[in-house]
């Protein structure tokens, strides 16, 4: 069952306190017995009220600030690995030419199928015109595509 107001809050820790301080404040002045009993009991349950909200809002807070350094090392991670891969893909292109052409060709089908399923066409021509492109950068000889 979804209630009207389920996930909301009513009041913030301090809200609540105020309204505890306002209940005891009312129990100290109360003429009747009863009055102040139910001003008291007001009194205490606003109180326990600010204590659950505040401990809500602290709970609240830690989880922002451990969702944003979860973000940044989630952020930080992949720059490192983005890095490795440029590092290793660079090596790899700067000795293309001296690999087997068979090494050649199942590195170039492997690279061909990382991409999205309807762009794989799309991809291979865009690594097949940057090896050409680069295919005397670093070295030369070695088997050819």
């Amino acid at each position: 069952m979804n209630w009207p107001l389920e996930g909301a809050r009513l009041f913030t820790s301090q809200q609540y306190l105020a309204r505890a301080v306002e209940y005891g404040d009312l129990a100290k002045t109360s003429v009747g017995s009863t009055k102040r009993q139910e001003f008291l009991e007001l009194e205490g349950r606003f109180s326990v009220l600010a204590v659950l909200a505040d401990n809500d809002e602290l709970l609240q807070e830690e989880n922002a600030v451990w969702s944003t350094q979860q973000d940044e090392t989630n952020r930080t991670t992949l720059a490192a690995e983005d890095q490795v891969l440029r590092c290793l893909g660079a090596a790899l292109i700067m000795q293309w030419n001296t690999l087997p052409a068979k090494l050649q060709r199942e590195l170039f089908d492997n690279a061909g199928d990382m991409g999205e399923l309807l762009d794989t066409s799309s991809l291979r021509g865009q690594i097949a015109r940057f090896l050409h492109t680069h295919k005397n950068d670093e070295s030369s000889g070695g088997d050819k595509e």
